[in-house]
């Protein structure tokens, strides 16, 4: 590596805890002597073909976040390599790199920093593996990356109303979609238990209708509502 040049690389070195991927492996093993169970007439015969198609979409994804992707950083610019796609950026594009805290009520059972990219269009990027998980300080990472891979620039980047108001719309998108995401679920708790009572009282029961498709559609209103709520009317 010559002079001024610079490359560090950040690939994921806490694995995913063992509980969790016995877990995997205990439903997988449910699903696969579920489906060589003879079923009776009515039975949902594609339940247990999709359950073990999921599981192990899963367990593919895990191996490869664990395996391939990761984030280069160099003096040229920063390479984001995720499970399926890599992207990369010049030093020029790069508008600002922020270390974000998770959003509430997102658990405890993961990361709670996480770094994000963001252009000069206000788009935001996730930077794999530049966490609290991987990392003891991210902020401090960031922080020593930006100051050693760009000489030219430092964290006193300019700020430019016009992207932040950018990045302002965007984050209360993300909120209106992760509080929709909440609402989808609740409705869908509601719902799974309108079916049971449908279901005691011997009813016409339509499980599919209730438990999938009208969560979700409660969960798309609630997102646009909320969207246009915090975005639209305040300028009103």
């Amino acid at each position: 590596m010559g002079e001024g040049e610079f490359e560090r690389e950040y690939r994921k070195r806490r694995r995913p805890p063992g509980a969790y991927l016995l877990l995997l492996g205990v439903v997988l093993l449910n699903a696969l002597f579920q489906a060589g169970r003879p079923y009776g007439e009515g039975g949902y015969r594609w339940g247990p073909p999709v359950m073990i198609v999921l599981i192990i979409a899963t367990l593919v994804r895990v191996l490869l976040e664990q395996y391939r992707a990761y984030t280069r950083v160099t003096s040229a610019g920063i390479t984001a390599r995720r499970p399926l796609r890599t992207r990369t950026w010049a030093w020029s594009e790069v508008y600002d790199i922020r270390v974000e805290p998770l959003p509430r009520g997102s658990g405890r059972q993961g990361p709670q920093w996480f770094t994000y990219l963001y252009d000069f269009d206000g788009r935001r990027f996730l930077l794999p593996h530049l966490d609290d998980w991987q990392l003891p300080d991210p902020y401090a990472e960031v922080s020593e990356l930006c100051l050693t891979a760009d000489p030219e620039r430092s964290l006193s980047w300019g700020r430019r109303p016009d992207v932040e108001e950018r990045i302002r719309r965007g984050a209360l998108r993300r909120r209106a979609r992760l509080w929709g995401g909440y609402g989808a679920v609740a409705m869908m708790v509601v719902m799974f238990v309108v079916s049971l009572a449908l279901v005691f009282a011997d009813r016409a029961d339509h499980p599919f209708l209730l438990i999938v498709c009208v969560p979700v559609v409660s969960g798309v209103a609630l997102s646009a509502v909320l969207q246009w709520y915090w975005t639209v009317r305040p300028r009103n």
